[in-house]
């Protein structure tokens, strides 16, 4: 027994010291591992930053877009970045069907109430149709699966107990579902907490960011500001992409836990911050533009015509304080179409007879006193090629005998034919040369625009033939733009001096200018003094007996303008014969000491209504004449600097703004947050705000901000806005705290 005891110990003996030998082996091997791991092996490094590398990820972080900016520093345009959610229901997370249909159905419900613009089963319908088509699965087999024999199995005797499964192959169409609309940041950080939008279900969907923009004056003066988000971008905002897009950066995130990333930076992972766009400082006077937009917007509608401009300029400046540009649209109504006013050269008509009256007086030396026959409204031979014909029997107490001062006045044809061929026939190249000394053959500014050549006929060209001459002294045989024939008038209205339109004034990056662009004089003067004098006479008599006297004459306003009407027939090709016209008229106020030029073109297919010049422009221009006159009254009866008077009211609007205003007055502000949207009550000496609800599904109260604030914040959410009167909003159609639907409309009007 002692023996076989013995004999087992040895055994437990050397299994033990076997043991021990093998994990002694073990550990060296690991120990030898670690060592060349450490000092020897490359490639585990390798691995292990692989490893590293791939708990990195790169972030953009995107820059904000620029604004564009009217002349008083409020946003034409202006960006919020969005974030927009796409689901992908070939996603593996959506493969369970009933945790889907759960959560599909709670998420409906949230996005419903969050939004308020559908329905719950809208939803739901939209997300399981959605994940029906994106995974499809093909039965391909049966799998045979055994299991334990049960009570009953066993008394019916059955041996086997097998089942068929069905085994299906899943085809997953990986296609991008948007099911809400485009969010802000705020916006997000709720509904990231919702179902699914939680990673309830993994990554189920992706999201991209972008530039909203936002113009929050709707659609006046769209075609000037612009958009890039169309086929063919235009305006401002294409024009000057680059400066208003600004520089991505980004930063490096590495991953910790699910929906869960810290900040990572080292030598190779560097942080590079966003650089924003730049702002762009703009000319327009939106007070203005409206104006001339409403005023430009009724005779279109009266006249059925087919298009319109209207743009106003500053004399000294040349700075353009309005542009309208409404086209006819397939529905009958007028919206912002393309820029004529600087890229549709036509044919001018009688607006270019100040350029030849300039010419006569200034390089042909003919005396103002010269007369001519005007053939009393009947067709008149001139030269060998031309016969020509008032719409009008012009200088009937005369016997037809008219001096360069009535025949500017009434717009005589017959008149400017008979001198330019008297004084240029046979030297043509002559008043070629004298056209082009007034910039009449190129543009001389916003060449940024991509703007359409003007045309202007060459002497000895296929372009240049008979009549070529005399049409040219009453505006037809050439192409230019309205702008073109406004820069004219203007330098006639700013004592000589031609200055190049001017729609830009500054770049700004934040409160710092990056750029300006100065005013830019083109000619120191385009005539003689004398000439100058006798040309504002013409303008002046034009307006108060001559074809303006409709809108312009003694008894018709309380000031005095110069202004020159155009009535042009456009050829449609080589044809005169489908009855389109162009009707014109240019105006600068105030006639003694102008500020302001301003021109209104107006193109329409002969019908009801009139064709001529005076008809069709000229309500426009009396309706801007007037609105600035008792702008300026205005303007010049304000109190003396001297006089310190605190506002009895400031609008609402960004509580940042009102605190500068209120600041600038010395008065004492009372707010909860610095920053945000509020409403105002203006004390004795202080103001206090209000904050407005700031959820975007509810109507803001706007009531008691300006309109650019109002107009803004209610787009913002969806809105659509439309207003009346001026001043602060009295009156908004949906109540403050009432859901909002997107695309509503909404009324509000100022006083």
């Amino acid at each position: 027994m002692d023996e076989l005891k013995k004999k087992w110990q040895e055994e437990i003996l050397s299994r033990l010291l076997i043991v021990h030998i093998l994990i002694i082996l073990v550990v060296g091997a690991i120990f030898m591992r670690l060592v060349y791991i450490q000092f020897f092996d490359t490639q585990t490094q390798k691995n292990s930053e692989a490893v590293h590398r791939s708990l990195i990820s790169k972030r953009t972080l995107y820059a904000t877009r620029g604004e564009i900016l009217s002349r008083d520093l409020t946003p034409l345009a202006t960006s919020i970045l969005q974030r927009r959610v796409f689901f992908d229901f070939a996603s593996q997370g959506f493969d369970n069907t009933e945790k889907f249909n759960e959560q599909a159905d709670s998420l409906s419900k949230l996005l419903s109430s969050y939004f308020g613009t559908q329905p719950a089963k809208w939803y739901l319908r939209n997300m399981k149709r959605g994940r029906d088509t994106a995974i499809v699965r093909h039965l391909v087999g049966y799998d045979t699966v055994r299991y334990s024999k049960g009570f009953i199995e066993e008394l019916l005797g059955i041996e086997n107990c097998d089942s068929l499964v069905p085994k299906y192959a899943i085809e997953r169409h990986h296609t991008y579902t948007k099911l809400f609309r485009d969010i802000d940041g705020n916006e997000w950080e709720t509904l990231r907490r919702f179902p699914i939008l939680n990673e309830s279900m993994g990554r189920v969907y992706l999201t991209e960011f972008h530039d909203s923009r936002v113009y929050p004056h709707g659609n006046l003066a769209l075609r000037t500001i612009g958009r890039t988000d169309v086929k063919n971008p235009y305006g401002i905002e294409y024009a000057y992409r680059d400066t208003l897009a600004g520089k991505n950066g980004y930063e490096y995130r590495q991953y910790m836990a699910p929906n869960f990333y810290a900040e990572f930076e080292d030598k190779e992972h560097r942080k590079v911050e966003p650089i924003n766009g730049a702002d762009i400082v703009t000319t327009l006077d939106m007070e203005l533009q409206d104006i001339a937009d409403r005023a430009l917007r009724d005779v279109l509608k009266k006249q059925d015509a087919i298009w319109g401009t209207t743009v106003v300029m500053e004399c000294q400046t040349g700075d353009i304080l309005a542009m309208v540009n409404l086209s006819r649209n397939s529905q009958g109504g007028y919206v912002e179409g393309p820029n004529h006013a600087i890229g549709t050269p036509l044919e001018p008509g009688s607006t270019l007879k100040l350029a030849t009256a300039l010419i006569l007086l200034e390089d042909a030396g003919m005396s103002p006193n010269k007369k001519y026959h005007s053939g009393l409204g009947k067709k008149v031979k001139v030269g060998k090629y031309n016969t020509i014909q008032d719409s009008h029997a012009i200088g009937r107490k005369t016997g037809g005998k008219i001096d360069l001062k009535t025949a500017f006045a009434e717009s005589a044809n017959v008149y400017f034919a008979k001198a330019v061929h008297d004084h240029y026939a046979g030297n043509e190249s002559r008043y070629y040369d004298a056209l082009c000394r007034l910039h009449l053959n190129h543009h001389v500014a916003l060449e940024e625009f991509s703007l359409k050549s003007p045309h202007m006929p060459t002497p000895k060209s296929d372009n240049w033939y008979g009549p070529t001459l005399c049409n040219l002294a009453y505006g037809y045989g050439l192409e230019i733009t309205p702008l073109q024939t406004l820069t004219l008038y203007n330098a006639i209205a700013n004592n000589g001096k031609m200055v190049a339109p001017r729609l830009i004034t500054a770049i700004k990056r934040g409160k710092k200018v990056v750029a300006k662009y100065d005013v830019k004089v083109v000619e120191d003067s385009i005539c003689s003094k004398q000439t100058l004098a006798l040309l504002r006479e013409y303008l002046e008599e034009v307006a108060l007996r001559g074809t303006a006297k409709k809108s312009f004459g003694e008894d018709k306003t309380p000031f005095r303008v110069g202004a020159k009407t155009g009535t042009a027939t456009i050829a449609q090709g080589s044809k005169y014969a489908d009855g389109f016209h162009l009707g014109s008229m240019v105006t600068y106020l105030p006639a003694d000491n102008p500020r302001y030029t301003f021109i209104t073109a107006v193109y329409k297919r002969k019908g009801s209504g009139s064709v001529f010049g005076a008809d069709l422009a000229g309500p426009v221009q009396k309706s801007v004449a007037s609105f600035l006159h008792n702008r300026e009254k205005r303007y010049f009866n304000k109190a003396s600097r001297e006089s310190v008077h605190l506002p009895t009211d400031i609008k609402g609007g960004s509580i940042e703004n009102i605190a500068k205003v209120a600041g600038r007055f010395n008065m004492a502000t009372t707010y909860n947050s610095p920053t945000g949207w509020g409403n105002t009550y203006t004390g004795l000496n202080s103001v206090t705000i209000t904050p407005i609800q700031n959820e975007s599904k509810y109507v803001p109260d706007v009531c008691g901000m300006g309109l650019s604030d109002a107009i803004y914040l209610l787009e913002s959410r969806g809105a659509k806005v439309k207003f009346s009167g001026a001043g602060k909003v009295v009156y908004q159609s949906k109540r403050a705290g009432e859901t909002l639907v997107e695309g509503e409309k909404i009324e509000i009007k100022l006083e």
